[in-house]
């Protein structure tokens, strides 16, 4: 049976659940305000919780590796049950572990979190072209391969990225080019064979301005885009197709805390309106 790759089943879930994504995110302070311990124990338990109500209402979840792994070997055993669960319950999974590096290092990252029976598999990952985006090459075809994806940093929503990001080449194929928007058209290119949805896709935080940063959204039309920087960090999913423009069919819209905070019990609701909001706006 062919592999059917990232970009097709994105776009399903787009179609049948939406573009919301959860990401699972258990921070010292929400772990404890769902009255949780501050252990390996209390991010499963959060995890699990989460994922069960993301099951309810979304397609997407995007579990943040850095708050299980800071609890080590105990942490890294409770992602895997909630990565497990996930998959169980049918949602694509993005492990937002943000790795990179070059040749066979980069390739044992991506065998970690994409190869098929992995116990930490996703469906997709996050990675970072710090050394170059062809640094990337043997994860790129991994991901390929195994009908997962990628999920590229280009613009990111913090702050202090602003200064490396917009930086401006003044060498090599990008002269003249940002730094971001080298990297983006670069991921773009990855794409340009792709029937519909490519797999290799960007993150684009959506409380920066494409446009601040040299970007091309109309560029981007066969590219996934994971947009961090909805709800806490100020962004409003009602304006997802102002911010995207021609590529907000694309977008993966990522919320978190600010829905998390409303607890186990109420986090189902909370997550509901938010996905409610977001697919209005897709349709207006």
């Amino acid at each position: 049976m062919p592999v059917r790759d990232f970009g097709a089943r994105l776009t399903e879930e787009f179609e049948s659940r939406g573009h919301v994504c959860l990401g699972i995110d258990p921070h010292s302070f929400l772990l404890a305000g769902w009255d949780l311990p501050d252990t390996a124990a209390g991010a499963r338990e959060f995890g699990l919780r989460a994922v069960d109500a993301a099951i309810e209402v979304i397609g997407i979840v995007k579990p943040q590796v850095a708050f299980f792994e800071r609890f080590g070997a105990a942490g890294f055993a409770a992602l895997e049950d909630v990565l497990q669960a996930a998959r169980d319950g049918g949602l694509l999974v993005i492990a937002d572990a943000k790795r990179g590096d070059v040749g066979s290092t980069v390739a044992a990252y991506g065998a970690a979190w994409l190869s098929v029976g992995s116990v930490l598999e996703a469906d997709a990952m996050t990675v970072s072209a710090y050394q170059g985006v062809g640094s990337l090459t043997a994860v790129v075809e991994l991901a390929r391969s195994a009908g997962k994806g990628l999920f590229v940093l280009g613009a990111t929503s913090n702050p202090e990225g602003v200064e490396l990001q917009t930086a401006v080449r003044d060498r090599g194929m990008w002269f003249g080019a940002t730094v971001a928007a080298g990297i983006v058209r670069e991921v773009g290119a990855l794409n340009s064979a792709a029937e519909s949805l490519g797999s290799i896709g960007v993150v684009l935080g959506a409380t920066v301005r494409a446009a601040d940063y040299g970007i091309d959204l109309d560029r981007l039309t066969q590219t996934p885009i994971l947009a961090p920087g909805f709800g806490e960090q100020g962004a409003i999913t009602s304006d997802v197709a102002r911010l995207y423009g021609p590529a907000a069919g694309n977008v993966i819209v990522s919320i978190g805390r600010s829905v998390l905070r409303a607890g186990p019990t109420g986090l189902s609701a909370a997550l509901t309106r938010s996905a409610d909001e977001t697919e209005m706006a897709f349709r207006s």
